[in-house]
């Protein structure tokens, strides 16, 4: 028997981050603080489920996201990220 734990991709978020944001956010892009990859959040390693998840850089695993979703508030931790970009569709 093992210990690993196999996360899932990062589109597995969109659901619970679409409380927080008005557009699906798996194709916002996210440089990481740890080795500066740059690549959408549905290409990151997403760990836990419910009401805290954890979304990795795939290539360093620096903790690039954390969100605790408390029921009437919802915490994103972007510390490990230099920046997130969103793009808006356009009307």
């Amino acid at each position: 028997m093992t210990d690993e734990v196999h996360p899932l991709d990062g589109n597995a978020a969109a659901g619970p981050l679409s409380r927080l944001f008005t557009s699906d956010v798996s194709g916002a892009v996210v440089v990481c603080g740890g080795c500066g990859r740059e690549g959408a959040i549905a290409t990151l390693a997403l760990y836990g489920r419910d009401t805290g998840l954890v979304l990795r850089c795939p290539t360093c695993g620096t903790v690039n996201l954390r969100v605790l979703d408390t029921g009437p508030t919802i915490h994103l931790d972007l510390r490990g990220s230099v920046r997130m970009s969103v793009r808006l569709a356009l009307d």
